[in-house]
């Protein structure tokens, strides 16, 4: 089920120091509550309730249904990370400029660890109404386009393997898999997926594949627009745009590993 499209807090936090201690007492110690945290802290009860509100909203930390909080998709990934993503945002940096300036519309590169998708580039459009930063979020796989691309790379066992186990918690919600073979057949055809507010109410997006030099497919490229700007005309041209970033990302990772 889709979700509102997500905006940052009304407030700013400045106590980066503050962030990345709770920051690590997720991922290290556990779930921590508001009192606990503005104890550790040595802050008021309302600074802390700010500060875990922001670690959520950038997926850093998940609220549990007792109101504690616990650590979130991107301290999971953290721990999982392959050690070329920094090469490979750095590869995706200027063809994604370049595909703004193509389409102005926001661009993203995406990689999966195992059920999620996390955004690890994102460069925004000049539009007014546009979609927001998303570098650093983290989306099920399934319901993102970038995330179908990168499934689709996947094997039928491979695919069944991925979806055998829910968690125990019942914080996730699971595809149906019938349904997502049948889109996932669609997506390997084309070599795009199409994201039509499955995600988030109010955005479109539109993916493509990025491989190595071997052919396995290791990122995602997208574009993300408001769904009032959205148009089937348009599909042709952002397809066109999309293929030429994903092959010069491809060509500058492959030219990184010379």
């Amino acid at each position: 089920m889709a979700k509102s499209m997500k905006n940052p807090p009304t407030y700013g936090v400045t106590s980066v120091d503050h962030a990345l201690q709770l920051a690590v007492i997720l991922q290290v110690e556990g779930p921590i509550t508001v009192s606990e945290a503005a104890r550790r802290l040595g802050v008021a009860r309302s600074s802390a309730h700010r500060l875990l509100s922001t670690l959520v909203y950038r997926d850093f930390a998940v609220q549990n249904d007792d109101r504690s909080y616990r650590a979130g998709p991107v301290l999971e990934i953290a721990a999982k990370a392959q050690s070329n993503v920094g090469a490979l945002r750095t590869a995706a940096l200027g063809p994604l400029r370049t595909l703004v300036d193509t389409l102005d519309e926001t661009a993203n590169l995406s990689i999966r660890t195992g059920r999620t998708v996390r955004f690890i580039a994102s460069v925004e459009c000049t539009q007014a109404l546009r979609v927001g930063n998303r570098e650093g979020m983290v989306f099920p796989a399934h319901q993102v386009s970038g995330g179908l691309v990168m499934l689709a790379a996947l094997a039928d066992d491979e695919l069944t393997a991925l979806y055998a186990h829910a968690p125990s918690d019942g914080s996730e919600e699971r595809p149906d898999l019938a349904e997502l073979r049948g889109e996932l057949r669609a997506v390997r055809s084309s070599g795009v997926a199409v994201n039509l507010e499955r995600s988030e109410r109010g955005l479109v997006a539109i993916g493509r594949g990025v491989i190595d030099a071997s052919g396995a497919t290791i990122a995602a490229v997208s574009v993300s627009m408001p769904s009032v700007r959205y148009s089937p005309d348009r599909v042709k041209e952002i397809v066109s745009a999309l293929t030429v970033s994903a092959d010069r990302i491809s060509a500058e990772m492959h030219g990184r590993g010379r």
